[in-house]
């Protein structure tokens, strides 16, 4: 991965692409902050005569043209990332672009709302405070369903998160009923990964056994049953699901209801 930046974007695609060959080992190598030709030459000199592929983020047309004349002559795979899309969205757009390594967007009323909703998710972690009626998605289900996590990936989106931990034999906040029920989403997980889940936990933080009792768990996980169908929410089974692709559920699934109950 060889960028004119921190190579994040690069990075996010390598990612992607080593998802799809799960039984290929990969070594990934990042040469950030490249500047000059001779940059560019030092990391190729790296790859020469091993199987490699060469994924780049380079702004500068002329640095683009040099990375692509090096793979040539060393023989090595590439991908430029960034040069057919400036060049289409030029075409398209009739305006030039900046060609300004490392550049970011600007502080605009989206930057702005990110910030406001992470600030929420962490003021109303695990039902602290009272902000059940403002939140635009409120998660609801026991402890280490990675709510916390979810609620600030969420604020990451743009959207107010807040969550409601199920514990068993103690009822939820009343506010939970009295909510909009279209953002109300419940979590659950496979027994015996909560299980494995909270079994590390307790090894770290020395904790009750009775947390990572395989009974216990059953009847907590169906104590929130009761409570996700008393509310009427859709539940999501995160055991193997990345957190990316729990959110991205979340978001669809209350924009879908929304909709449903706007249109009826």
């Amino acid at each position: 991965m060889i960028s004119d930046a921190t190579g994040e974007t690069a990075q996010r695609l390598v990612q992607a692409l080593e998802a799809q060959f799960p039984d290929q080992e990969f070594l990934e190598i990042r040469h950030p902050r490249v500047e000059t030709a001779v940059d560019l030459q030092l990391a190729v000199e790296r790859m020469k005569g091993r199987p490699a592929v060469v994924v780049y983020t380079l702004v500068e047309p002329e640095l683009r043209a040099t990375m692509r004349q090096l793979c040539r002559r060393a023989k090595l795979h590439y991908c430029d990332l960034l040069g057919h899309p400036i060049d289409a969205i030029a075409r398209v757009s009739g305006q030039a672009a900046r060609m300004t390594p490392g550049a970011r967007p600007p502080l605009n009323d989206a930057y702005f709302r990110r910030i406001s909703a992470i600030e929420f998710a962490v003021k109303f972690d695990d039902g602290i405070g009272a902000g059940l009626h403002d939140a635009d998605i409120v998660l609801v289900g026991v402890s280490r369903t990675s709510k916390t996590p979810l609620s600030i990936y969420l604020g990451f989106l743009g959207y107010k998160a807040a969550n409601v931990p199920l514990v068993n034999g103690i009822d939820p906040p009343p506010e939970l009923y009295r909510i909009d029920p279209t953002k109300i989403v419940g979590l659950t997980i496979d027994a015996s990964r909560l299980s494995e889940i909270r079994g590390e936990r307790i090894r770290w933080m020395r904790g009750d056994p009775r947390y990572a009792d395989l009974g216990e768990i059953y009847d907590e996980l169906e104590y929130a049953q009761r409570i996700h169908r008393r509310l009427g929410c859709p539940v999501i089974e995160v055991s193997e699901l990345s957190i990316e692709e729990i959110s991205l559920r979340i978001v669809r699934l209350v924009t879908e209801r929304r909709a449903e109950a706007s249109a009826s």
